[in-house]
């Protein structure tokens, strides 16, 4: 899997913000003059998702402070904390509000007004709505390499990529509901219609903040390198004819691209303890030419029998 770039997040985050405010905007507008219950709670969604990406944004900017005393492995997972954060406004305000607002207008239906301007804003939004998709996809296209779409999901240590590309989807698919909702309340006279559209908006949101907080969770706790990482520097380790084991290689991520590894080693007895110091030097500095993301390297020489094991459980899908 290819090295997120950090370039590369920022502009997804920063066209999905452009887009998200001047959509707010126009949803308002036309929710005030038409009366639509689903246009007002796509006008919360984009509200609600410009400030996801405001967060993001600062979650990458606090992640960027360099290492000190009391964090020693520097701030980086502070993005994934905002992302959580994110997940749950989701949640909390984008479904909530949008399933209170469709409840309302079921039970106390108001009479629409003429849905033309929903329909351009709706048009216009779309437009938005997908220029920023098509962003976020092409460089969510670049890390994934040759693994399924969801299996690069479950991979990335960067959020704001992938949070910003599940945001995108649910708002495609929130208009084409609003749509259809707005459409079916005049075509059969039934303002009630519009309100479940929006309950159907609020579904599609609970859906996605589920799973953003499923894998932001699992970022927070601490998740290791991809395998492929782990095997390189398994085989470099290994590939000195002074260790005689690579007895494990741990990794957690520290940040999106940055990784803390330890190694424990078995070498030759008969390696004295300076020529070990020399020798641990030599593979941190292969380690790193190698892979780049090693932020923070850690051998131990270890008899094999003495190194402890973990149990291994297979991975839910």
């Amino acid at each position: 899997m290819s090295t997120v770039k950090e370039g590369g997040s920022n502009l997804v985050v920063l066209a999905a913000l452009a887009a998200n405010l001047g959509i707010a905007v126009a949803k308002f507008i036309a929710a005030g003059i038409s009366g639509s219950s689903s246009m007002l709670t796509e006008g919360f969604h984009s509200v609600v998702d410009s400030l996801n990406q405001i967060l993001l944004l600062y979650g990458q900017h606090r992640g960027k402070r360099p290492p000190d005393e009391d964090h020693p492995f520097g701030y980086g997972r502070e993005l994934y904390f905002w992302a959580f954060v994110v997940a749950i406004l989701i949640f909390a305000i984008g479904a909530g509000i949008s399933v209170y607002e469709g409840y309302e207008h079921f039970i106390h239906p108001e009479a629409l007004s003429n849905p033309t301007l929903n329909y351009v804003v709706l048009g216009v939004a779309f437009a938005l709505e997908g220029t920023s998709w098509f962003i976020a996809m092409r460089e969510f296209n670049l890390t994934r390499g040759e693994v399924s779409w969801w299996q690069s999901v479950r991979a990335s240590k960067d959020p704001a990529g992938f949070i910003v590309l599940f945001e995108d989807s649910a708002a495609l698919a929130g208009l084409i509901i609003a749509a259809i909702g707005i459409w079916a309340s005049h075509y059969f006279n039934d303002a009630r219609l519009d309100g479940i559209a929006s309950i159907a908006i609020g579904a599609v949101l609970a859906l996605v903040a589920v799973l953003l907080a499923r894998e932001a969770k699992g970022l927070l706790i601490g998740e290791g390198a991809d395998a492929a990482i782990v095997a390189r520097v398994r085989a470099i380790v290994d590939g000195y004819p002074q260790v005689t084991a690579v007895n494990h290689v741990r990794t957690i991520h520290t940040a999106p691209n940055s990784i803390f590894v330890a190694i424990s080693a078995d070498f030759c007895d008969a390696v004295t303890m300076g020529e070990a110091e020399t020798l641990i030097e030599h593979i941190e500095t292969d380690l790193k030419a190698a892979e780049p993301m090693l932020s923070s390297i850690y051998i131990r020489p270890e008899k094999a029998e003495n190194a402890p094991r973990i149990k291994v459980e297979p991975k839910t899908p």
